[in-house]
């Protein structure tokens, strides 16, 4: 029977919110793989990851500071093939975006392809960026890949559409399951955070997950995280 996958994407904003309700948060979840936005990036940021993973029983595979925000953790059954940092061309006056990558192998089960990745909240940025993160997704050179991250657009639009023309499936629209919103967090409206795979992966289920407790949703992040479960 294959391996399920517990692949949690959340925008964790810095760590600025409560951090004891985000580990609860992402416990709750028992992601094997946990793909960040917005983790700490300044000064200290590698001693507050490491509060996380303690916290959460992760580790850091790649990203943080030198991917610009986003990260990848995972279990301690997760094993890691390659794991890098990649910086997309910067639009002077805009933050730096980048994309922390990792492909990662599970016992008795897939070789997976990971991206972690957080679009521009320009149209125009994201427009350029969303062929290169399909690009470097595709050049980690495994069949079951996923991207997640906060694309900071709603279905339909321009980065969704041209990740989209490059193969790759929106989780929820295959296997919903949970909540669909995760922006904001106090009063969801919007899809903007998105687990998106080739076809390689099976979607089980995807969505916004119901076991961690609504008040630690709220006091965690500004963001609701994505819960996938899949196999390959």
């Amino acid at each position: 029977m294959p391996t399920e996958v517990r692949l949690l994407s959340y925008n964790i904003r810095s760590m600025r919110d409560d951090t004891a309700a985000l580990a609860r948060v992402i416990r709750a979840c028992a992601p094997d793989v946990l793909c960040v936005q917005e983790a700490p990036r300044f000064l200290g940021w590698r001693r507050r990851v490491a509060r996380l993973a303690r916290a959460t029983g992760l580790y850091l595979v790649s990203g943080g500071a030198s991917a610009t925000g986003p990260m990848i953790m995972a279990a301690p059954r997760v094993l890691v093939e390659s794991a890098g940092d990649l910086t997309l061309p910067h639009t002077p006056g805009l933050h730096r975006r980048g994309l922390a990558t990792a492909v990662l192998r599970f016992a008795g089960g897939p070789r997976l392809a990971v991206v972690s990745c957080h679009l521009s909240l320009r149209a125009a940025e994201r427009r350029r960026h969303a062929p290169l993160v399909a690009d470097r997704l595709a050049a980690l050179g495994a069949p079951a890949a996923v991207l997640a991250g906060d694309l900071n657009e709603d279905p339909g639009g321009t980065a969704f559409r041209l990740l989209a023309s490059r193969g790759l499936r929106d989780a929820w629209d295959l296997a919903p399951e949970g909540g669909e919103f995760t922006s904001p967090a106090a009063g969801p409206e919007r899809r903007i955070d998105a687990v998106l795979c080739t076809q390689a992966v099976t979607v089980l289920g995807c969505g916004v997950p119901e076991e961690p407790a609504p008040a630690d949703l709220r006091a965690a992040t500004d963001h609701l995280p994505v819960l996938a479960r899949i196999t390959a």
